[in-house]
């Protein structure tokens, strides 16, 4: 498993789960899927249930439709939006990307840099997805008290090689139960990453040019992935 897969994994099961979805589509899908997923989380399950149970699902008819996803990524899409999204607090995660930018944005720029990153990234890597198997995501326990509203769910991912890439999912709880906003992948953080070099693009260029970049198809900054080699 190559390091920028692990990256995208993660971010599809949690943060990436915004990332590659966007949030029109998502209130929508979440809405036709009726109730049933936000009432399974706001129950009284504990976080690492929930990403077990978002990340099998998923995995599940991923392998299941795995050819027809290589052919058509419209309906790999569509498979995150109906499966992943409804656990993702995009809102909360796009706030941290942007940092205090976030506060100084119009709704119209919010919504629109939501998108522009959110299509990127599936337009860039969405592909990554097709290569992973049930048997590679490991959620380790975690219990937290009944009033607790933010916990980390610690989960291994088996690589190729079989060595393993400790992955921790951020989590809130709010109205509609426990939903992911950040991952963390051997102690690097998806949101602090993307905020620091969007942070220097808009510095120097202003939020609009930002969004138009990458409404243009350009890649998101690459994160600096831990243990990725130097070509």
């Amino acid at each position: 498993m190559r390091p920028l897969s692990v990256w995208i994994y993660g971010l599809v099961l949690s943060v990436g789960a915004a990332l590659v979805a966007a949030p029109g589509i998502g209130a929508a899908a979440a809405q036709q899927s009726g109730a049933g997923a936000a009432a399974g989380a706001s129950g009284g399950e504990q976080p690492s249930q929930v990403v077990e149970s978002v990340a099998q699902q998923f995995l599940k008819d991923l392998d299941t439709h795995r050819s027809q996803y290589s052919s058509d990524p419209k309906a790999l899409r569509a498979a995150v939006d109906r499966d992943v999204l409804p656990h993702f607090d995009v809102e909360r995660a796009a706030r941290g990307v942007l940092g205090r930018y976030w506060r100084t944005a119009t709704p119209q720029q919010r919504q629109r840099f939501i998108d522009a990153f959110e299509n990127s990234m599936f337009t860039n890597y969405g592909n990554a997805l097709l290569a992973f198997r049930t048997d590679r995501l490991r959620v380790l326990p975690t219990n937290v008290s009944a009033d607790a509203t933010d916990a980390i769910v610690r989960t291994q991912i088996r690589r190729d090689d079989g060595s393993t890439v400790a992955v921790n999912f951020a989590l809130h709880k709010g109205p509609e139960g426990w939903k992911a906003w950040d991952v963390v992948i051997e102690g690097i953080s998806y949101v602090k990453s993307f905020r620091d070099d969007f942070g220097a693009q808009i510095e120097a260029q202003g939020l609009d040019a930002v969004i138009q970049r990458l409404e243009s198809g350009e890649r998101p900054p690459q994160i600096a992935t831990p243990g990725a080699r130097k070509s």
